[in-house]
């Protein structure tokens, strides 16, 4: 049995199938690309919000970005760690030459 479909039909986002792919990428290859997903997934979620209309892949987006976002956290808290590594053998002086 259908149900009647009132309104205009479900869109889908053209970026919704990049976003996602971007996010999982980001996640599982190259955590450079989480910042793209998270960007590109803010952008696109603004514009579904501000255009009024359905779209089928908004949970795809939002997949993707939030994909982005940990893969995003999760390359800031590395580079963390390698900065305080590198600044605690700097002053332990674990970079010198016993000679």
């Amino acid at each position: 049995m259908s149900y009647p479909h009132y309104g205009p039909p479900p869109q889908s986002h053209p970026n919704g199938t990049a976003i996602l792919v971007l996010g999982i990428l980001s996640l599982v290859v190259c955590s450079l690309l989480g910042p793209f997903a998270w960007v590109m997934g803010n952008r696109a979620l603004s514009e579904i919000d501000e255009s009024g209309y359905y779209y089928e892949n908004r949970g795809s987006i939002q997949a993707g970005r939030i994909c982005g976002i940990i893969s995003s956290v999760l390359m800031m808290l590395t580079f963390g760690f390698i900065i305080f590594g590198l600044g605690m053998a700097f002053l332990t002086g674990g970079f010198e030459s016993s000679g």
